[in-house]
């Protein structure tokens, strides 16, 4: 496998993430890039805050099933039943769902003060390399997990559209 094809296999895997730990209504979804260099384990932390344990415990089980459709697995995971902070490893990413509480007490944006900071947005909205489009329309991770890449195609290659007249019936 290239290099460039597992980088942008990881984007998608921590989009996919991002995309879960959205749907449940996660708040503060943080993600942090983690320097070669750092001593760093992993490459990304995708970080988020749950109002409270059920909601903490309906994130990780989102994000487990929105990757294991896409066939990831996790392959460690802590605090699901406590649901104070729950860690899913993936092994070139970790999913951290936090309590508010929790995410302040152990505060791993100051602990990982190197890492470089992405909001969701920069990373979902990375454009995919030119050579692996098939239509005028780049095709986003974001549509791709949305199911809505060959409709934005089509309609972008559609032109415009005549307006449908509905005749009365006499």
């Amino acid at each position: 496998m290239s290099l460039m094809k597992k980088k942008d296999d990881l984007q998608r895997q921590v989009n996919e993430a991002i995309l879960a730990c959205q749907e449940k209504q996660a708040q503060d979804v943080t993600v942090l890039e983690l320097e070669k260099d750092s001593g760093a384990f992993t490459d990304y932390f995708v970080m988020c805050s749950g109002a409270n344990p059920r909601q903490i415990q309906t994130i990780a089980d989102a994000v487990d099933e929105r990757l294991e459709a896409l066939g990831l697995r996790v392959t460690h995971s802590e605090g699901y039943k406590q649901a104070e902070w729950v860690l899913l490893d993936y092994v070139d990413f970790v999913v951290h769902i936090f309590s508010e509480k929790s995410r302040q007490f152990y505060d791993l944006e100051r602990l990982w003060k190197s890492a470089k900071r992405l909001e969701p947005a920069e990373l979902l909205a990375k454009p995919r390399r030119a050579s692996t489009a098939k239509s005028p329309v780049a095709k986003s991770p974001v549509a791709k997990s949305m199911g809505t890449e060959t409709t934005i195609a089509k309609t972008a290659s559609a032109g415009p559209r005549k307006k449908k007249t509905r005749e009365k019936q006499v």
